[in-house]
């Protein structure tokens, strides 16, 4: 199933990913750091999505609040949920 986020706070606007048998696949992010987000996207391809979560949440990109990770084990959480129900 495929989930779709609207990043807060990051240069990245949104992130698109699909999540199958407990694993993530295909992240996209739109805007933000290219080459460091088709990085991350690439390391999370198949990766349990809760351990996805684990490693991503509360990172801090600079002076703000959150990051472009951040933003996307939010989402991922949110997927969780709704997958759950």
């Amino acid at each position: 199933m495929t989930f779709t986020h609207r990043n807060k706070g990051t240069c990245s606007t949104q992130v698109q990913f699909d999540i199958e048998s407990g694993k993530l696949y295909n992240v996209r992010f739109t805007g933000g750091c290219n080459g460091n987000l088709k990085g991350i996207s690439a390391l999370l391809e198949g990766m349990d999505a809760v351990e996805a979560v684990r490693k991503l949440k509360g990172l801090k990109c600079n002076f703000k609040s959150t990051s472009c990770p951040d933003q996307l084990s939010q989402a991922i959480e949110g997927a969780l949920e709704t997958l759950s129900s």
